[in-house]
């Protein structure tokens, strides 16, 4: 694992440098396929190194943040066009993959935590730096508050299981089982705000709406996840509690991913509806995660690395509009049929992925979801059932307010989408609908 670390490291005095934007492109592709060649052991931790090391959930998150770290430059084209801080952005952005690379291969909970934390200052400055409405200032503030104020319970939590046990290693932590419920609480709520769960879901919508459009696919794709990673690792620690107090958990997902669904249709900005989107899967992971059942497990990994593809994909069609008619209202994204064609076929495609339709990852992460809830309870089937139907019914409301319908007069001069776009939107939508032929690696890595 160090290799790819020293990697990273060695790469960031070509940010610096003039006309290597598209260079450090290239090479972030090439390490993203030197780590698909690493052999993973499916059941077990490999690639050791003195901390850190893989398994298969960290394999398939690695190389989800390998990917759409590569793809936010190729998003973020107009920052070089008008030469805007360029080399800072990708230092920024090389320094985030590196946070999110340490993170998910760290073996250290104490690592974990500090990486965890980490990422969350080079997002910030995404945010601040390249973010486009005055706003961004309160969007950070709202990020960083809401994440700060649990993550001082998880350290405390994390030093009382170093002191009670001695180790804090997490291949270890099968031997440990806590029953403390403030133990409990702490180790999961800086997790759960991250998810974020409803209630304390306030900062995504917020930080989405203000980032530019990189800080907003990081965002989606991989810093979403890494609360269900966290959960996946902590709930070993956590067995009896979890037994007697995760039901609560569950109603909240349940309940809020239904309303936030609701919320969806009264969205009018994009970005916004995509990102209250986001909420209402998630709440699924958090739920499938929280049964503690084999079926919830595999189907919150599987969703999480396909609602990181497919909504990283939206964001990137949202700022594609964006960038044409330098407005996110609904009222003026119409009719887009008319100017963009081509583009409309996009929007379908990652939409319907949104929307759990076959062959995308989400929908095999959303059938094993609904068979764990399922098995949990038969009364979950009730909010399962409308969630799934919401699910779809955002989606199509989105897609066909942008695309159909009289356009806006104002629009006066536009062009068509770029080669660069198309292969963007490609890169996001491929893996995430011909991964599912390989799916038998992620059924069975536990």
């Amino acid at each position: 694992m160090m290799k790819f670390l020293m990697m990273m490291i060695f790469m960031i005095p070509f940010c610096f440098k003039q006309q290597m934007f598209w260079m450090v492109q290239m090479m972030l592709f090439l390490m993203m396929f030197l780590f698909m060649n690493l052999t993973i052991y499916l059941g077990s931790y490999c690639n050791l190194s003195y901390m850190y090391s893989c398994d298969m959930i960290s394999y398939g998150l690695i190389m989800l943040s390998m990917w759409i770290c590569t793809l936010m430059i190729m998003a973020s084209e107009n920052l070089y066009k008008y030469n805007f801080y360029v080399g800072f952005f990708i230092f920024n952005l090389i320094f985030l993959l590196m946070m999110l690379f340490l993170t998910f291969s760290s073996m250290n909970l104490f690592m974990f935590y500090l990486f965890f934390e980490g990422s969350l200052i080079p997002t910030l400055m995404l945010i601040i730096g390249w973010g486009y409405q005055p706003e961004r200032i309160q969007a950070g503030m709202y990020l960083l508050f809401y994440t700060l104020f649990v993550s001082l319970p998880l350290l405390m939590g994390i030093f009382y299981i170093y002191n009670k046990s001695n180790f804090i290693m997490i291949y270890f932590m099968k031997f440990l089982n806590f029953n403390n419920f403030l133990l409990y609480l702490s180790m999961i709520m800086a997790f759960l705000v991250k998810m974020p769960m409803y209630f304390v879901h306030l900062w995504l919508p917020k930080a989405h709406v203000e980032a530019p459009v990189s800080g907003s696919m990081i965002l989606a794709g991989i810093m979403l996840k890494l609360g269900g990673y966290g959960l996946m690792r902590i709930m070993i620690l956590l067995e009896k509690m979890s037994l007697k107090f995760n039901f609560i958990w569950v109603v909240i997902s349940l309940l809020g991913g239904f309303y936030i669904s609701l919320k969806c249709f009264s969205q009018i900005d994009i970005k916004s509806l995509i990102a209250y989107s986001s909420v209402a899967h998630m709440s699924l992971v958090i739920g499938g995660i929280m049964t503690m059942n084999y079926w919830g497990y595999m189907g919150s990994y599987i969703l999480m690395i396909g609602h990181g593809l497919c909504s990283s994909g939206m964001f990137c069609l949202a700022n594609i509009n964006y960038e044409r008619l330098h407005s996110r209202s609904l009222f003026i994204n119409k009719g887009m049929m008319n100017f963009m064609p081509s583009m409309s076929m996009w929007w379908f495609l990652l939409l319907s992925s949104n929307m759990a339709a076959p062959p995308s990852l989400n929908l095999l992460g959303e059938i094993s979801l609904i068979n764990s809830l399922m098995s949990w309870s038969w009364l979950s089937m009730i909010m399962l059932m409308m969630i799934s139907f919401f699910s779809a019914g955002y989606s199509l409301y989105l897609y066909s307010y942008i695309q159909h319908g009289k356009y806006y007069t104002g629009i006066y001069s536009f062009y068509m989408g770029v080669s660069r776009e198309y292969l963007l939107l490609l890169l996001h939508w491929l893996p995430l609908n011909i991964m599912i032929l390989k799916v038998d690696y992620i059924m069975i890595w536990l």
